[in-house]
């Protein structure tokens, strides 16, 4: 018997296999969509280069501004609380003026700002420069993946995964790069100067090469024209299995979208006949329905703490992975680098392969397993006396946490609701704001424990999201049964 086989997002190929006959349409993208495509890789590897470029020059930074650890975290909040003011600025623009024109917008500012710590003399000059940069960086976060979101559509086949790779791999690139000028002896100046102008650079390059907003439907709708519905995939499939095997092979089914039409309102007789389903529905509908909406937000508030606490790991890496190698081992500013750059590469890797090991082990054992590798990383880093393993507790960390927000995100608009996109932003917020507190929280706690002591914050969070993996399972009616 026939079954479709629907990619992962639910769009783009689309396949019926009866006996031995398959049919593959695959929407094909026109030259200028792979080229904006390639455009929109670029600059998302710029942002998380850009990052790196920061968080590698940490210590240089503090110690030449001569910024507290407990204020550093203060001034972190501060980044942070800039770049959700540029994002509630952007969101708007982009939707008046085109996300291409913010994407170059928000890419000259951020890497405008990545010299301004680099500039820093003392704490006041210090947290102007990162509100800047964190505001640019928020910007850019709309921006970019407002843009890919057109790109995708015009693709007509999930990318989004790819593009957060790169920003990895970015991230990756900036960390080697960094600590290979570290090692360099390179001013602090000079080489947060040269990835400003590098940034500034690129992304008039690139500029031209973006989607405008308006050339996306025209896109989809020749992408469009290779799609079958996967309702209607599911309606050939299901009367087949009805009329048997025999019947599959010599009746000639009705077409599979003629069931989906929507019939014409009644005449006549009909229309004075026909029974209302308004008027006779149950007087306890409205109670099911208030029911079924609070089991609704509890599904998205428990999709959302799990965000908040998996978000928290990462923040505390992406921040203190530096500082905590050189406080606790002693190692030399070009070592501790390296630190953030073993987290990224294994966070890179693992987010290219996440969509590969969901599809084979479900979403719940991607979360699941991938929480106990990062409680493991984080108990080497705490408990390590020796670099090598303390990078290597890094590596794990970055490994564990590769594959869990894409499927926190993906169970969160796949809810069965008809307001995805809501569902999706709460949980988006919520986590970001986990990503925010991680770093700063770690920051007020090195007042009175040592940084490696306060990496149990973030141990603690991970092993509350393996015992309660299971709220990303896949719910009944959601298409990606994995």
């Amino acid at each position: 018997m026939g079954r479709p086989l629907v990619d992962t997002e639910g769009v783009g190929k689309h396949r019926t296999v009866i006996g031995t006959v398959e049919t593959v349409l695959t929407p094909t993208a026109d030259r200028p969509t792979r080229v904006a495509r390639v455009a929109v890789f670029t600059v998302f590897g710029l942002n998380g280069f850009l990052l790196a470029m920061w968080v590698v020059h940490i210590p240089l930074i503090t110690d030449r501004t001569g910024v507290a650890k407990s204020t550093l975290g203060m001034f972190i909040l501060l980044m942070a609380g800039a770049g959700i003011v540029g994002m509630r600025i952007t969101g708007p623009l982009a939707d008046r003026f085109g996300s291409r024109t913010l994407v170059a917008a928000a890419a000259i500012i951020m890497s405008a700002a990545a010299i301004g710590p680099g500039l820093a003399t003392g704490p006041i000059s210090l947290a102007i420069a990162l509100a800047c940069f964190g505001f640019g960086n928020g910007a850019l976060d709309v921006s970019m993946n407002t843009q890919a979101v057109h790109v995708e559509r015009a693709y007509g086949r999930p990318i989004m995964g790819a593009f957060h790779a790169l920003f990895s791999g970015g991230g990756l690139l900036g960390s080697l790069l960094g600590a290979a000028t570290l090692r360099a002896g390179w001013d602090l100046r000079m080489t947060l100067g040269s990835a400003a102008i590098g940034g500034v650079a690129l992304t008039f390059a690139v500029l031209p090469r973006l989607l405008r907003d308006t050339d996306t439907a025209r896109a989809t709708e020749r992408a469009g024209d290779a799609r079958i519905p996967t309702e209607a995939v599911d309606d050939y499939v299901a009367r087949s299995a009805e009329h048997g095997s025999a019947a599959m092979k010599n009746a000639e089914p009705d077409p599979p979208l003629a069931k989906h039409s929507e019939p014409g309102p009644p005449v006549g007789k009909d229309a004075e006949s026909r029974p209302s389903f308004a008027e006779d529905s149950p007087p306890d509908s409205s109670v099911a329905k208030s029911t079924d909406q609070r089991e609704h937000n509890r599904k998205v508030l428990a999709l959302a703490a799990i965000a908040f606490s998996v978000l928290l790991a990462e923040g505390v890496a992406g921040d203190w992975s530096t500082l905590q190698l050189r406080e606790h081992l002693g190692a030399d500013a070009a070592t501790a680098a390296l630190a953030f750059g073993a987290f990224s590469v294994t966070m890179t890797a693992g987010r290219l392969a996440a969509d590969r090991v969901s599809g084979i082990f479900g979403r719940v054992a991607v979360v699941r397993y991938g929480m106990l590798l990062c409680a493991l990383g984080l108990a080497l880093i705490m408990a390590s006396p020796w670099i090598p393993l303390t990078l290597s507790g890094w590596a794990l960390m970055g490994l564990g946490l590769s594959g869990s927000v894409p499927q926190i995100f993906t169970a969160a608009g796949n809810l069965g609701s008809d307001k995805a996109a809501t569902d999706m932003s709460r949980v988006f917020s919520i986590g970001y704001l986990g990503l925010l507190a991680g770093p700063a929280v770690i920051g007020w706690l090195t007042a009175v424990i040592p940084l490696t002591t306060a990496m149990a914050v973030p141990l603690i969070a991970v092993l509350v999201c393996c015992r309660y993996a299971g709220v990303v399972a896949p719910e009944p009616t959601d298409r990606l049964r994995r």
